[in-house]
């Protein structure tokens, strides 16, 4: 009973990214970049693999020059992969979910740098991962920020979309 009581108590640095997104939502980017930054030191390179994907995939958002947005969301993507590569504790198919906004994030990321071939990599990984979310407002607004970017983009096969907004939260 003990072990089930400790497997449902909640993560506390999920719950402390989740305190800092919360004020990085209400409109204080610099004070979030500046916890974000303390926990990752805390966290460290070496640790969970999903707290780290977390808390870059958010320290993402906080970075004001591209090249750094896209230097976070590429360490996610590592710790996602990571996850669901097996090569660390937890479910590997927990993190599946997370694959098509982690490549929209790096694709939106590469259009910004004027990449638009690594773009549309990207963008072609989201859409192939998109399969696995569920049909409920996150997953739709995933796939409509897919469609927005792929228009964008130029590209064919995106129906439904209607122009081009930023896929991730300022």
């Amino acid at each position: 009973m003990a072990e089930r009581q400790e497997q449902a108590a909640p993560d506390a640095v999920l719950t402390r990214i989740g305190q800092v997104v919360m004020l990085h939502h209400g409109g204080d980017r610099e004070e979030a970049r500046s916890r974000f930054l303390d926990l990752w030191v805390e966290i460290g390179e070496d640790g969970d693999p999903l707290h780290r994907c977390t808390l870059a995939h958010y320290l993402a958002d906080t970075q004001d020059d591209p090249g750094d947005e896209l230097a976070w969301d590429l360490r996610a993507l590592s710790a996602a992969e990571e996850l669901a590569g097996g090569r660390a504790d937890g479910d590997p198919a927990s993190v599946q979910g997370f694959f098509p906004s982690l490549h929209l994030n790096l694709a939106a990321d590469y259009v910004k740098l004027g990449r638009a071939e690594a773009a549309r990599s990207h963008l072609r990984r989201a859409r192939s991962a998109a399969g696995s979310l569920a049909d409920d407002g996150y997953g739709e607004g995933v796939r409509s920020a897919i469609s927005r970017l792929a228009l964008r983009l130029g590209e064919e096969g995106t129906p439904g979309a209607d122009g081009w907004g930023p896929p991730r939260q300022r």
